[in-house]
């Protein structure tokens, strides 16, 4: 299979081009739950899936703390699925034109709405999705490499984001000879498409660093997302690092070495 982030892909990307706003009756699900801002919507039922929505509610919190973005005004709605043909065959009626995808993040009129499937992955797919959905419900917009990044980062369970993530022995790898991968080259991409393998890892490393090296690198981050909620033009982060944070390529480094410890 492909790599899942290449089978997450933001739809904002996928869907800019979709009109008809649908609605779904809430009688066709077995199952229906309000947790934080997510109303799940299943056809199976999800008494030993109440852990993971529990996590799904502590997502908004550790968003609104960690990023100090806005919490989510409106509902988030999430469906969710026993298997994959039952997905493929729901997605394929409501979007008959969408490739096929593990998991979905959708937004299209002011709605935000997640759909996955019961996979081995399923509770990363969901706090991926749904990490997208909390920030694309709190921003008007995300550069791409961020919104992965993001959703990279906070995929992981909490207790893991530091030094037990599957990207970060690679990334520490790297930093141990010296190998700082270009934020600069990140930000020229505007398709998802080009997003491959190597350039979540990245993507993530930089969400990664800036959650969890120099206090200035995370006031950077920050600044730049209120930046982008208030709609004013907030430059690259790649040179608001810079003039921020001294030996930025040293402190990238070090961050991570730091972490293993």
């Amino acid at each position: 299979m492909a790599h899942r982030r290449q089978s997450t892909i933001t739809a904002t990307v996928l869907l800019v081009t979709l009109l008809v706003c649908r609605t779904v009756s809430a009688a066709e699900w077995p199952d229906v739950r309000a947790v934080g801002p997510f109303v799940c919507r299943a056809d199976f039922a999800l008494d030993q899936q109440q852990g993971m929505l529990n996590e799904l509610a502590e997502l908004q919190t550790e968003l609104v703390q960690t990023l100090e973005i806005a919490p989510a005004q409106a509902a988030i709605e999430v469906y969710l699925f026993h298997d994959e043909d039952t997905y493929r065959h729901y997605l394929k009626r409501i979007y008959p034109t969408l490739p096929f995808r593990r998991a979905f993040f959708i937004k299209e009129h002011g709605r935000c709405r997640v759909f996955a499937f019961n996979s081995s992955q399923f509770e990363a797919d969901l706090r991926h999705e749904c990490t997208h959905a909390l920030l694309h419900a709190a921003l008007p917009t995300v550069p791409l490499w961020l919104d992965e990044g993001l959703a990279t980062y906070f995929e992981v369970p909490a207790a893991n984001r530091l030094n037990k993530a599957p990207n970060f022995s690679g990334v520490l790898w790297n930093a141990r000879f010296g190998i700082v991968p270009g934020i600069e080259r990140l930000e020229t991409i505007d398709d998802a498409a080009a997003m491959g393998k190597a350039e979540y890892r990245d993507s993530w490393a930089w969400v990664h660093f800036m959650c969890n090296g120099p206090s200035a690198a995370h006031a950077e981050l920050v600044g730049y997302l209120q930046d982008l909620a208030a709609q004013k033009p907030p430059g690259l982060l790649s040179e608001r690092l810079a003039r921020r944070v001294p030996s930025l390529a040293t402190e990238f480094k070090d961050s991570f070495k730091r972490a293993a410890k």
